[in-house]
């Protein structure tokens, strides 16, 4: 269905968001703008957009098939995705199976350290504030979200980590960490939301045990590692072709 591109109503650092006829719904562009820590680094990656509109539509389409409610409901283009309007929730919610990154600078756990059961933290969505860490305490004391729908919140992260995880470990990658976002659809139930695409999953590859040529995601921009398009074409293929499969 054609969708009736209408005024801006948000611009992030990698999307914006349109309004469209009906009020209901909202057309998301990927654009090819790549941000690292707080958007301090920058730059403008041909074709990143496109892949990762793709990639999130693949993978919305998995969860929705295993029970799991998102906002997207088809691809208007390659670059633009139809989705619910939704009211954000401003929070991230990271999933960690594998510890690097933030996890290894900011504490003693070592590289590469195995998470069993995974790791799920829970940060206030704010770019000025540097998007901190919440404790329990803090998430209270903030009242963005009541118990029962935090609950819900941790229920569906980590059943799409479940799947996500199953579903990469088929077309041997690993599934690191992800961040997932989340808000409340027209009829007030909570969705998984934003996007899912190796702008915000670390992917390993299996094939690979070079430390730094297994990266398939955007650490390869974060780290100056060059080949970001690449690695998400490889990323794209992999589903793509299990899509085929499987069809």
């Amino acid at each position: 269905m054609n969708h009736i591109q209408g005024s801006l109503i948000y611009e992030g650092k990698a999307k914006r968001v349109f309004a469209c006829e009906n009020p209901n719904r909202v057309l998301i562009e990927f654009k090819n703008d790549a941000t690292a820590f707080n958007a301090k680094k920058r730059s403008e990656i041909d074709g990143k957009g496109r892949l990762n509109c793709k990639i999130s539509a693949a993978l919305f389409k998995l969860l929705e098939l295993n029970g799991i409610p998102t906002h997207f409901i088809e691809l208007q283009s390659e670059t633009f995705m139809i989705a619910d309007k939704i009211s954000v929730i401003p929070l991230e919610v990271v999933i960690r199976n594998i510890a690097t990154g933030s996890l290894c600078r900011e504490t003693p756990i070592k590289q590469g350290t195995i998470l069993d059961p995974p790791l799920l933290d829970l940060y206030y969505k704010d770019d000025e504030l540097g998007d901190p860490i919440l404790t329990e305490k803090r998430l209270k004391m903030l009242d963005i979200i009541i118990p029962s729908q935090m609950k819900v919140v941790e229920e569906i992260t980590r059943s799409v980590n479940k799947i996500l995880k199953e579903h990469f470990e088929s077309l041997d990658l690993l599934l690191v960490d992800f961040k997932l976002e989340f808000g409340f659809n027209s009829l007030g139930k909570i969705v998984v939301a934003d996007e899912i695409s190796p702008d915000n999953c670390r992917l390993w590859d299996k094939k690979n045990s070079d430390p730094k040529g297994r990266i398939l995601d955007k650490d390869r921009f974060r780290q100056d590692l060059g080949g970001v398009i690449d690695a998400y074409e490889e990323i794209l293929k992999r589903i793509e072709k299990d899509s085929s499969n499987a069809s």
